[in-house]
């Protein structure tokens, strides 16, 4: 087969369909240009789920009138003077193959005017067809319209999704660059009807109640170090990475990924890596097939992170992507254990006001016995609730100066229903208590703590014990062997599907062993997702916690609530259940026509 070169309309071609994938691709090049322009109000009209026009205006510094024709040629571009640059792009856009790739592959007329011009240049390209220029009266900024998308190039255009499908594409990419500029003024209109209408007041919980409306946005939890949920311009510390934003609080989920918006440098990226540190800050707080809503903006040092991975700019490369990994979980995880709420019975109405709590005993502050969980002698409670517990008693701890913040209020149990429920009465209003999600909580954490300080309560066994285990079982052992021994299981492989059990947990000691090892391996077999040592602890705190039905007397109530106070996360129980829910007065008053 002869060698030629390819006719440049049509190299043109095949390059555009590394940008330009579908109408959001077009929408996403066109609004990052505006934001580079210094936009402060960007308005996007598509019409047929983009196939039939798009348009996008803004009110940024313009193009000169001579430069107009030049910004669709290839490679042209006024971001980079140099290839020095590329090693700190401060631009979402660089690579100046957005224009020409759109109007490869539709009609495109753009009309610009700079501020010290009377008039606006005007500019019209179609595939095949010679340039059309002349002016026109304009305000200031640049309109860009895309017509007939794909329009010859049916084969690409027919693997494209529904109207609606692509509509929702470039909803998406609207929703994320108004996340990550809050102080620019987005709109949206889809044929013909306003689907997003952001203020521009440069507050992300401004962004995020005109995206998910007031209710969820009024629940966001803060991530510092922000001291606001205020998008600077300030550039991140050399060598340091910085992560701010809003994430959502654990009875707050959806059922998808799609509402973690991640941005590096005020830039939307997708990483499946990063949006897990996210999910993983959450681990215990979620139940299984549930998504937190997350936008969190990361500065990193430009030179610390690499852009130009992939021609449409939505992959990035980070020199040390761990360090990123864990700024993040941390970050996030930091946001949820100090700030997080109960969820209500009523949680679209606000907290009313408080109860007048008459004959209630004087208690102590939390803090004040929050520190010496491990000091207290709990056997007193019919080996209920401190089934894990070791059987001597910690060293004591001294509380720290600081005093750690409260995540409950103090309550004051009143009784018990349906063998379930704790009902508990706080300073806000009334509290359900699930007992068996409670105490879940409490020695899930406990298990962990003892895991972390090598001091798991183990029972050795004078005789070992044969274990005959199903495949899956054995498997699980062989796979979790590590995590497994880190919680005090002595388990060795002996013969085919045979196992001898010389150690194991505390609170798994008692009655028929064999039973017992077993239950629990059906219990972590059937925990989804996580770390093995979570899966263990979870295992183990399930098969420990109180069960339903079990009749409490109110000492063992009272302290199966003072230890959840003590908790680091006690609105959830490792799985993602709640814990409780909280019926505030004014809500009470209403169901009972006092209001």
């Amino acid at each position: 087969m002869t060698i030629r070169v390819l006719r440049p309309e049509v190299a043109a071609r095949i390059a555009a369909g590394e940008v330009v994938e579908r109408p959001a691709s077009v929408v996403k090049e066109l609004v990052e240009n505006a934001l580079d322009a210094g936009a402060t109000r960007i308005a996007v009209e598509v019409a047929g789920g983009g196939l039939d026009s798009i348009r996008v205006s803004d009110d940024g510094c313009g193009i000169e009138p001579a430069e107009l024709e030049t910004a669709f040629a290839r490679h042209a571009t006024s971001k980079l003077d140099d290839g020095e640059d590329l090693s700190l792009i401060v631009t979402l856009g660089f690579r100046g193959e957005a224009l020409p790739s759109i109007a490869a592959v539709a009609e495109v007329q753009a009309v610009s005017r700079p501020s010290h011009c009377q008039a606006a240049a005007y500019l019209r390209l179609s595939p095949g067809a010679p340039s059309q220029q002349g002016t026109k009266g304009a305000p200031v900024g640049t309109s860009v319209t895309v017509r007939h998308l794909f329009a010859r190039q049916p084969a690409r255009r027919k693997f494209l999704r529904s109207a609606a499908s692509e509509a929702s594409a470039v909803a998406a990419v609207v929703t994320h660059c108004a996340l990550a500029h809050p102080e620019v003024r987005f709109s949206l209109v889809m044929d013909g009807r306003q689907s997003l209408a952001t203020t521009g007041s440069g507050y992300l919980r401004d962004a995020l109640s005109a995206v998910y409306g007031p209710e969820v946005a009024g629940a966001m939890l803060e991530v510092r170090p922000a001291a606001r949920a205020r998008l600077d311009e300030a550039t991140t510390a050399k060598g340091a990475v910085s992560v701010a934003g809003m994430v959502s609080p654990p009875h707050i989920s959806r059922a998808g990924r799609g509402y973690i918006s991640l941005f590096v440098n005020r830039r939307c990226i997708q990483n499946r890596r990063l949006t897990y540190a996210v999910e993983e800050a959450y681990q215990g707080m979620l139940m299984v097939g549930r998504h937190p809503i997350a936008a969190l903006d990361l500065r990193v040092p430009y030179e610390e992170v690499d852009v130009n991975v992939h021609p449409t700019k939505a992959e990035v490369r980070f020199r040390d992507e761990s360090a990123v990994f864990g700024a993040i979980q941390r970050a996030v995880r930091q946001a949820l254990l100090t700030a997080s709420p109960v969820p209500g019975g009523d949680p679209g109405q606000p907290p009313g006001p408080a109860f007048a709590l008459a004959g209630q005993p004087a208690m102590p502050p939390l803090w004040e016995h929050g520190l010496k969980l491990a000091t207290r002698a709990t056997a007193g409670i019919a080996g209920v609730i401190d089934a894990a517990s070791p059987s001597t008693a910690a060293p004591a701890v001294e509380p720290p100066a600081a005093t750690p913040a409260q995540t409950l209020p103090v309550l004051r149990v009143i009784g018990q229903f349906g063998g379930v429920y704790i009902v508990a009465e706080g300073p806000d209003g009334m509290y359900l208590i699930d007992q068996h999600a409670a105490h879940e909580r409490v020695l899930y954490e406990r298990f962990l703590q003892q895991r972390r300080q090598r001091s798991p309560p183990v029972q050795g066994l004078l005789e070992p014990v044969a274990l005959e285990l199903a495949p899956g079982h054995g498997a699980l052992l062989a796979q979790e062997e590590e995590a497994l021994r880190e919680y005090g299981f002595d388990v060795e492989p002996f013969g085919d599907g045979a196992y001898v059990l010389r150690a194991l947990p505390r609170s798994l000691a008692g009655g028929d062993l064999r039973q017992t090892v077993g239950g629990f391996l059906d219990l972590m077999q059937n925990e989804e997702g996580g770390d093995g040592r979570d899966r263990v602890a979870m295992s183990l705190a399930c098969h420990g916690a109180v069960r339903a039905g079990k009749t409490l007397a109110l000492d063992e109530m009272r302290e199966l609530i003072q230890q959840l106070e003590e908790s680091e996360a006690p609105q959830t129980c490792p799985h993602g259940r709640p814990t409780m829910i909280h019926m505030s007065a004014d809500v009470l008053a209403r169901e009972f026509g006092r209001r």
